[in-house]
């Protein structure tokens, strides 16, 4: 804070500018470091959302908007801050009505105080990023002065932070809803912060997966994202030209999905897309270039009506498959049939010479961003 209070106090910055300290996004258990709302010299509201960091240096990736840097004592990937900044101003424009009806403008933009790697973070790599939030490092403060005042040269007489606080929020995308839009090549999802390393580190397994057969397994609790991050790599991959499916055993959502598609695509080509856990006892090894398996946690041991086919609907989509991306909950096991547990998939990958690899998602979407909420039910379901 005493940063953004030397950027705010040198420069000749409107007095009564509203001022946002950790804000949280509705819906979702993210935090925004700083917004500062005001009027630009067109008298058009606006809010300036300021991406914090304390790094000292990054390292530039192959891997759209993910850099790596030290975070909690060793070196971690992490979503490059303009990326973050925008998305974040993405959630509030997409799910504040008072930021769509009243046209605030949502101005954003990342600031490391510390960071002396410009030649990372400013890369021509991450160009379609820091173009739509500008990344202000060490000895810039003095241009983001500029930049802030570009944006806010008149104070929140329009009470514009209260406005966006108490604006109501509209209904989420539905995932379903937006299926047939994804799958002709539009973008109705932001990967955000998490979400978005699990998405790019699959991509590149896919990748190196045509040499040495890859397992990632993502675990994350309800409302995390798992679902919206597999149907995203599913239509990654296929665009890519790679024969993929999305399984799950619960056959809900495959229907949910297909009806969406209906009168869409033909049916031969939904069937192709998805497909049971239990439909991959006779395939031929690596016959897939990936599986995105939702809701691994509901996996048998065996397949068919009578439960009398094959020996592991793990071993087998590992088996049948170059890359196997599970996205997992333990907590949400419901019968004493389900096998899918990390340590089993981890040992069912060894077995097949697979590479493991593991990511958690973290950032609740549901309940209101409550995480407190949900460790309650957790402690409750434990007793």
């Amino acid at each position: 804070m005493q940063h953004m209070n030397n950027v705010l106090v040198s420069g000749n910055v409107a007095p009564d500018a509203g001022v946002a300290i950790e804000y949280t996004i509705p819906r979702s258990a993210k935090r925004i470091d700083f917004i500062l709302t005001g009027r630009n010299e067109q008298q058009q509201d606006t809010a300036v959302i300021v991406e914090l960091k304390q790094w000292t240096e990054a390292k530039a990736t192959e891997r759209d908007a993910i850099v790596e840097t030290v975070v909690g004592g060793g070196v971690r990937e992490a979503t490059h801050p303009s990326y973050q900044a925008w998305t974040y101003a993405a959630l509030i424009r997409d799910y504040n009505e008072a930021a769509q009806e009243d046209r605030i403008r949502l101005v954003p933009c990342a600031y490391l105080h510390n960071c002396t790697t410009p030649e990372c973070i400013r890369a021509a790599f991450y160009r379609d990023h820091t173009t739509r939030a500008p990344a202000f490092l060490k000895g810039d403060a003095e241009r983001l002065t500029r930049f802030i005042q570009q944006h806010v040269r008149y104070g929140d007489s329009g009470n514009i932070l209260y406005r966006i606080e108490n604006g109501r929020i509209r209904p989420s995308k539905n995932l379903a809803d937006h299926l047939v839009s994804l799958l002709n090549g539009n973008r109705e999802f932001l990967m955000i912060d998490d979400q978005k390393i699990a998405y790019e580190r699959a991509l590149a397994l896919a990748v190196e997966a045509t040499r040495n057969k890859q397992v990632l397994i993502v675990e994350g609790g309800p409302g995390t994202g798992k679902s919206v991050v597999a149907i995203n790599l599913l239509v990654e991959l296929t665009r890519r030209g790679l024969l993929a499916q999305y399984t799950t055993r619960n056959a809900a959502p495959r229907a949910v999905y297909e009806s969406k598609l209906a009168g869409s695509f033909k049916k031969t080509h939904i069937t192709n897309l998805f497909r049971s856990t239990g439909t991959y006892t006779d395939s031929e090894p690596n016959f897939f270039d990936a599986l995105v398996v939702d809701e691994a946690h509901r996996l048998n041991a065996k397949s068919g009506m009578y439960q009398n086919r094959g020996e592991s609907q793990i071993l087998e989509i590992i088996r049948a498959a170059k890359l196997s991306v599970f996205f997992i909950d333990e907590d949400q096991r419901v019968t004493f049939k389900d096998i899918g547990e990390s340590a089993e998939i981890r040992k069912r990958a060894l077995d097949c010479g697979a590479t493991v690899h593991q990511l958690q998602l973290s950032s609740q979407f549901r309940c209101n961003g409550s995480d407190g909420y949900l460790a309650l039910i957790r402690n409750t379901s434990a007793w």
